[in-house]
C-alpha cells in the first residue's frame, strides 16, 4: 500500500498543482496577534457582500440593489485595471499562492467605494433631523465606515498582499468611482424607481421603493405594529 501511487483525476498526486481561492484565503504570520486580527478585518468585503445579498433577498429595496450593483461594477473595473497595469504583488520570501496582479488592490478599492458612497448617502441623501444630536448616529456610522476602509487597506499592506502604492491607488480609484455612481443612482435612476416597483415584474418580484419614505425604520415598525394589532383583533373575534 505504501508503494501505491495515489492519483487524482488521472494525475499523480505529487504532480498536482494546488491553487487557493484567493478571495477567502488569507494568511498571517504565525504567533502575530495583530496579523491575526488584520486577517479577519481583511474579510470585511466578503461580509459586506453577504450582507447586501441578504438585504436584497429579504427587503427587495431598489436602492440597495443599485448600491450592490455599483460594488459589482467597481469590482469589474478593478479587474480591468489589474490587467492593464499587470503589476505583481510583493514577494514574501516563499511560494506565493496568489497569482492575480496587485495594482490596484481590490480590497482597498472595494472598501473605499463602499465607504465613500455610504458616507455621501448618509450625510446628503438620507433624511435630516431637526438637531445635530438626532443625526449623531449618521456621523458615527460614516466615521466607522471610513475607519473600516483604512483598516482593510492597512491589513493588505501589513500582511504583504499589496504594496503601499497598490493600496493607495485602489483607495483613490474606489473613491472616484463612487461619485459618478452616486450621481447615476440618485439623479437618473431614483426617478425611475417608482415605475420599476409598480411594473408587473416589480410586483412579481415584490420590489420596493423606499426613497420617499423619510424614516424607513420607523415606517416599518409602525406598519408591523398596526398589522399585528389588526391580526390580534381578527383572532380575538373567533373567541
Amino acid at each position: 500500500m505504501a508503494e501505491d501511487v495515489v492519483k487524482m483525476h488521472g494525475q499523480e498526486f505529487d504532480t498536482v498543482e494546488w491553487k487557493a481561492v484567493s478571495f477567502t484565503y488569507v494568511e498571517y504570520p504565525k504567533g502575530d496577534f495583530l496579523g491575526f486580527l488584520l486577517a479577519w478585518i481583511s474579510l470585511l468585503p466578503m461580509i459586506i457582500l453577504v450582507s447586501f445579498a441578504t438585504l436584497i433577498i429579504f427587503r427587495r429595496d431598489l436602492h440597495t440593489i443599485a448600491f450592490a450593483t455599483g460594488l459589482v461594477v467597481n469590482e469589474a473595473a478593478n479587474w480591468i485595471f489589474k490587467h492593464c497595469f499587470k503589476e505583481a504583488r510583493p514577494m514574501r520570501g516563499r511560494q506565493n499562492l496568489h497569482t492575480e496582479y496587485g495594482m490596484p488592490s481590490s480590497h482597498s478599492q472595494f472598501m473605499w467605494f463602499f465607504s465613500s458612497y455610504f458616507t455621501v448617502f448618509l450625510l446628503l441623501r438620507l433624511y435630516r433631523n431637526q438637531s445635530i444630536v438626532d443625526d449623531l448616529w449618521k456621523y458615527v456610522c460614516a466615521l466607522l465606515s471610513l475607519v473600516a476602509a483604512v483598516l482593510v487597506s492597512w491589513s493588505r499592506v501589513y500582511l504583504m498582499y499589496h504594496t503601499v502604492s497598490q493600496v493607495a491607488v485602489g483607495a483613490v480609484v474606489g473613491s472616484l468611482l463612487s461619485a459618478p455612481w452616486f450621481y447615476l443612482v440618485h439623479v437618473l435612476l431614483t426617478p425611475v424607481f417608482p415605475i420599476i416597483s409598480n411594473s408587473p415584474l416589480g410586483e412579481l418580484l415584490m420590489l420596493r421603493d423606499s426613497t420617499l419614505i423619510p424614516h424607513v425604520l420607523w415606517f416599518e415598525y409602525t406598519c408591523s405594529r398596526s398589522e399585528a394589532r389588526y391580526g390580534f383583533l381578527v383572532l380575538f373575534k373567533f373567541f
